[in-house]
């Protein structure tokens, strides 16, 4: 980028949307060295609580309102000042768009670099493309572009800072890099919830903590609230029908290849929304920690002969872009285990237990479908059975959450 592009991209930003106190490097210090719990390090007018969080342990959490605007925080990003609140946003991963949506900002999002499949947000009326049909992050052969940023012109851009350059994926892309987006085009704000990475060591926040942090940004704290309760409703129905005795699963990565032999087991307990349905059904890792990250064959996973095996990713990256397909998982993982002369002796293969696994990017839209999913396949007598063929569709009579009440929330009737 030539030098003067600096002044001439910040001369274009609306002059309502400000980066806070300190730039992102500041940010990024601060933000490391802990969190006290509220949504800004200090109150100077009035503050608006959005109550408790769920079951995530923060009982309350503060935005500081000022007469020229108001800050909401988040580790990394730090404090950042709007004197309105943004309307326009870009993402990477999609479950900040998918906590955007359930704050009412459908209208808002202009593009994500990893998108949800947009078939998972029809049951609550909203109209997602597919990711292949959203505008780029990143050009062929360059990687992150500074032009796109500019060109698309976000009022905030919700990822974590350090992601663009912490997760190494660029040469050419630095500290100094992601330090100028936040200068000259938009803040960003957002954490990287889905999993703990090696790049970073501070707090991973839970779904709830990071759609409450949301809210403040969006001053949607009424909606948060709705959704709080809607998804504190289904967990106290489905822990109150589940048995004592939990299940244990053999979870294995989307990327596995029954067809060769090559699978990659996951532990269900893991850190970050990723693994949330899991967790909250209690569901455990059939396999022991010395097999998870690395890889097994068939004799390995017989070792364990998990009753159940869940294919991660697998419900989202079957078919086409706008739709799951059974068959296509079928003919991808079920068949190849049940031709193998191993794999067929698989006790979840002889079942009929192989069932695509949730999708792992997910925001309170998709978790609620996605935690009625994983109770339906495992508990299909209690819950109503769950049928590949029709997702994200249940019959009305199985359904373990208000799809209506939900939609009303989107439409900001809280």
């Amino acid at each position: 980028m030539p030098a003067n592009d600096s002044s001439d991209v910040q001369s274009t930003r609306r002059n309502y949307l400000q980066y806070g106190s300190a730039l992102l490097g500041a940010s990024l210090l601060a933000g490391c060295t802990g969190d006290s719990g509220s949504g800004a390090a200090d109150q100077t007018s009035t503050s608006t609580g959005s109550g408790s969080d769920s079951g995530t342990g923060q009982t309350d959490t503060e935005s500081t309102e000022t007469d020229t605007g108001y800050t909401a925080s988040i580790i990394p990003a730090g404090e950042v000042h709007f004197d309105a609140a943004p309307e326009t946003y870009v993402v990477y991963n999609g479950g900040w768009a998918d906590m955007a949506f359930a704050l009412g900002q459908r209208d808002g999002f202009i593009t994500a670099g990893n998108m949800i499949p947009g078939f998972f947000f029809e049951p609550f009326g909203l109209d997602v493309p597919a990711g292949d049909d959203l505008p780029p992050l990143r050009s062929e052969g360059k990687g992150w572009d500074k032009e796109l940023f500019i060109e698309y012109d976000p009022d905030v851009i919700l990822m974590s800072p350090e992601y663009m350059h912490g997760v190494g994926w660029y040469d050419n892309w630095g500290e100094e890099d992601t330090e100028w987006i936040a200068e000259n085009v938009a803040p960003f704000f957002g954490n990287n919830m889905r999993r703990r990475r090696d790049y970073h060591d501070h707090k991973l926040y839970t779904l709830y903590e990071g759609l409450e942090r949301l809210a403040q940004l969006f001053q949607e704290q009424d909606r948060y609230e709705a959704m709080a309760a809607v998804h504190d409703d289904l967990q106290s129905e489905i822990q109150s029908r589940t048995p004592a005795e939990q299940p244990a699963i053999g979870l294995i990565n989307g990327g596995s290849n029954p067809a060769t032999g090559e699978f990659f087991p996951l532990n269900t307990q893991d850190e970050g929304y990723e693994m949330k349905p899991y967790r909250d059904l209690n569901v455990a890792s059939a396999f022991p920690d010395s097999m998870e990250g690395g890889t097994i064959d068939y004799e390995k996973l017989l070792e364990v002969d998990p009753e159940t095996i869940m294919v991660h990713w697998g419900i989202g990256t079957t078919g086409d872009t706008n739709s799951f397909s059974a068959e296509a998982f079928r003919e991808q993982y079920v068949t190849p285990m049940e031709e193998d002369a191993v794999g067929s002796e698989l006790t979840a293969v002889q079942e009929g237990n192989v069932y695509p696994g949730q999708y792992g990017e997910q925001g309170p839209l998709v978790n609620l479908l996605q935690t009625e999913m994983v109770a339906q396949q495992l508990y299909p007598d209690e819950f109503g059975a769950f049928h590949p063929e029709s997702f994200p569709e249940v019959p009305e009579e199985n359904q373990l959450f208000d799809r209506e009440r939900v939609k009303d929330i989107i439409a900001g009737d809280v």
